[in-house]
């Protein structure tokens, strides 16, 4: 199910910031979106909302914070969690 869900920030990313290179400006699942210029601020904010549109999942602001949004591996983990989580459709 995180293949579906990884491609789905994939191409967020390359409609939104990096225009068909998002894939290969994130070398890993565990590099930082922050510190690797993948996102800023303001694009973490309007991933998590399209995160939450896209899947019809309420995501608490004290929970974004790097410990859940920082790379590709803890947006995975954490949206596949979540208990309101049914995957990509």
């Amino acid at each position: 199910m995180a293949k579906p869900l990884r491609q789905l920030i994939i191409d967020w990313l390359d409609d939104n910031y990096h225009f068909g290179e998002a894939a290969q400006k994130i070398q890993s699942d565990d590099m930082s979106f922050l510190k690797g210029g993948v996102l800023d601020s303001l694009g973490f904010v309007q991933l998590v909302l399209h995160l939450e549109n896209t899947f019809k999942i309420k995501i608490n602001r004290k929970e974004l914070s790097p410990k859940n949004f920082d790379s590709m591996g803890k947006i995975l983990a954490f949206v596949t969690a979540h208990p309101d989580y049914k995957g990509p459709k």
